[in-house]
């Protein structure tokens, strides 16, 4: 099936082209991006038949509305978001999460909000802009990806990779990919030392509420001031940072970073969300409270492999179905009409 095109009508709040990330580059000052929430977005991929990897519009906001330049385009919707359809032909219908929908040329798709603060689209073949530095995920603050390195404009073109296969049926899940509630399991350290023992304990004791002062680079706590064992200690010499650190300045008043986090920086961690929890912080809305559990490397490992053991036994749920009013024709003229047999005379 040859590939489609997508006009942005409107861009929307916080929508970005992500993908797996940009992994390689992070000696060279160079953000990882991608998905803040892998296992969503490549639920969405899966309801297409795409590639794991594809890059899709993560949707953080409200106000997305694309147009169909060049058609058909199979779009599909993972997390809690819906968004109407007004076809070509004046019908307006509802695209409802978690099962694909074809789109022809003229057709707007206006997407609602993420209710949980975080929602991907892909669509058929994932979307075709040009790499860069291995990756298309958009990283504005770095100038990479989206359209020429900037955030989506009215106008602009996302191009669609041609389609794995033509057959006609879409594909739907029954039960909507989850990850479970509970406490965010950090790794202690590697800072702990620069805090003293009772703020270690208040800081996973203690629920901390997100705060407005969020992005995709990272996300403020609100909570009782940590302690530091003195003034000196809020800051080090900059070292190595990576999403899930935690980082806690002179304020007492914890950082989550996440994916577009910088490389280095200078303030002390203590502690790391695990990688299978991290998309948990993708859905942290304003005044959401959290808690965190501590837990060693072998239970983040293992919570990882439960992780990935979840999501493959969530995948086997998908059923394929035709679109309402599908005529295939090629089976119907391949069968028997009429069984046995019809004699006239004349």
């Amino acid at each position: 099936m040859s590939a489609g095109l997508l006009t942005i009508v409107q861009p929307g709040i916080g929508t970005t082209v992500q993908d797996g990330g940009r992994h390689g580059h992070r000696h060279e000052g160079v953000a990882v991006s991608g998905w803040l929430d892998a296992p969503l977005a490549e639920a969405a991929n899966a309801l297409l038949g795409n590639p794991a990897g594809a890059a899709v519009l993560e949707l953080r906001g409200l106000g997305t509305e694309l147009r169909v330049s060049t058609g058909p385009v199979r779009v599909a919707l993972a997390g809690g978001i819906s968004a109407k359809c007004l076809h070509a032909d004046g019908v307006v219908s509802i695209l409802p999460a978690w099962q694909s929908r074809t789109l022809q040329m003229g057709d707007r798709l206006a997407l609602g909000a993420a209710e949980t603060g975080c929602a991907y689209l892909a669509v058929s073949g994932g979307i075709a802009l040009p790499p860069q530095l291995g990756s298309r995920s958009s990283n504005w603050r770095a100038g990479l990806q989206g359209v020429l390195g900037r955030a989506l404009r009215p106008g602009d073109l996302l191009p669609c990779s041609a389609w794995a296969t033509p057959a006609p049926q879409q594909w739907r899940v029954p039960t909507p990919w989850a990850l479970p509630d509970g406490p965010v399991r950090v790794m202690l350290g590697p800072q702990t030392d620069h805090f003293q023992p009772e703020a270690v304990a208040a800081f996973l004791h203690d629920g901390w509420e997100a705060s407005a002062e969020q992005d995709r680079m990272g996300l403020r706590l609100r909570g009782v001031p940590l302690a530091h064992t003195r003034p000196q200690a809020a800051d080090i010499v900059s070292d190595a940072v990576t999403a899930g650190a935690i980082q806690v300045p002179a304020n007492g008043q914890p950082i989550v970073l996440l994916a577009d986090s910088q490389t280095v920086g200078g303030y002390p961690k203590i502690a790391t969300v695990i990688r299978a929890d991290l998309p948990r912080l993708a859905h942290l809305r304003p005044g959401t409270r959290v808690h965190f559990q501590a837990v060693t490397a072998a239970q983040a490992r293992q919570a990882l492999h439960d992780q990935r053991d979840a999501w493959a036994s969530w995948l086997t749920t998908r059923e394929a179905f035709l679109p309402p009013g599908f005529i295939d024709e090629a089976a119907l003229y391949g069968s028997n009409l009429i069984s046995g047999q019809i004699r006239a005379d004349f």
